[in-house]
């Protein structure tokens, strides 16, 4: 299912010369996050530019579709972009905006992510009707998160809590907590910041405990490779140091061959002139969690991420995600 929805903006100047007014039409799937994050970047572009107006092409991915299935089964994080990606290749739509944690480490031909918005916060969130603290948590309480990387470090942490998994958008997750599915889920802190609904947090996780997904927290913005003028126009939503540390934790996932299918997290931020990148990988039952630290230039992200992998496949990362990848018959 697709819906076409129109906003315009249209500064006296362009009225008077109708004919310089340009589009940029949004590729977005239609979830109340992504549709707030595309408003958001909606929002940005008409703020730098005067001539232009927005249309958003909102779509209901393959992701959004197979929501009984865990994301493991399903495919990976690729199910949320895929058909946004094909809107740009086939010219339906000029800029295509994501949440980065979503987006595959490898992009499509022809297309590219220039722009990675300022990110907001990285953390995950215990969201929980009576509970205010994951340690406050009762023994053998129900947790619920599909998430591969919340799952294995939850074990390591609280080995007697029970996981059970819980797909669909935030509202969704919400109302299953509500209905006393789970005892608590854990969240994006950012997701529920972007829709006003911090209050429903009772902690944000520190990173020490919970490392977040590479990427979480950090909006990118995709188009044709080729298409100089989009470049153009999206250019001023670029976050430098926001992307420096994308670009370090993707590097980090890129050398492990990471995804959604490995419990694997990576966190950056800058400390004055300083790069600082933690990445983690784990046992899925969270029997063995590795954890290392490399630190750099802002400009050497991508070497300061390759780096962090090799540490900890020189640490036994590759065993652990070997039998992963390969589990025994």
């Amino acid at each position: 299912a697709e819906f076409h929805c129109l906003f315009y903006y249209a500064p006296t100047a362009i009225k008077q010369a109708p004919s310089i007014v340009k589009k940029i039409r949004i590729a977005t799937r239609n979830s109340p996050l992504a549709l707030w994050q595309a408003g958001h970047v909606r929002e940005r572009l008409l703020a730098a530019h005067d001539a232009i107006e927005v249309e958003l092409l909102g779509m209901t991915t393959e992701g959004d579709r197979f929501l009984a299935t865990p994301l493991i089964v399903a495919g990976g994080k690729g199910l949320f972009i895929k058909e946004l990606e094909q809107a740009l290749l086939d010219g339906r739509a000029d800029i295509a905006v994501h949440s980065m944690k979503d987006v595959t480490l490898e992009l499509p031909d022809k297309l590219a992510l220039p722009v990675i918005m300022a990110r907001g916060e990285t953390r995950d969130a215990l969201v929980s009707r009576d509970h205010a603290t994951l340690a406050g948590l009762p023994e053998r309480a129900v947790i619920g998160t599909s998430s591969l990387r919340r799952q294995s470090q939850l074990r390591a942490l609280r080995p007697d809590l029970i996981l059970k998994d819980l797909r669909g958008n935030v509202g969704a997750r919400l109302n299953r907590l509500a209905r006393g599915e789970y005892d608590a889920i854990v969240l994006a802190a950012a997701g529920l910041q972007r829709l006003g609904l911090t209050d429903h947090a009772r902690q944000l996780i520190p990173a020490h405990q919970l490392l977040p997904a590479v990427g979480q927290g950090a909006i990118g913005i995709e188009c044709r490779a080729e298409d100089s003028w989009v470049k153009t126009l999206i250019a001023p939503l670029n976050d430098p140091a926001t992307a420096r540390c994308v670009q370090a934790e993707r590097a980090f996932s890129r050398a492990l061959n990471g995804g959604c299918r490995l419990p694997i997290a990576g966190r950056a931020v800058l400390e004055k002139d300083q790069l600082r990148l933690t990445g983690l990988v784990a046992q899925t039952d969270g029997s063995k969690v590795l954890e290392a630290e490399r630190r750099g230039q802002p400009r050497e992200a991508e070497a300061i991420g390759a780096a962090l992998a090799a540490t900890l496949l020189a640490q036994g990362a590759d065993r652990i995600l070997g039998t992963l990848l390969n589990p025994p018959e």
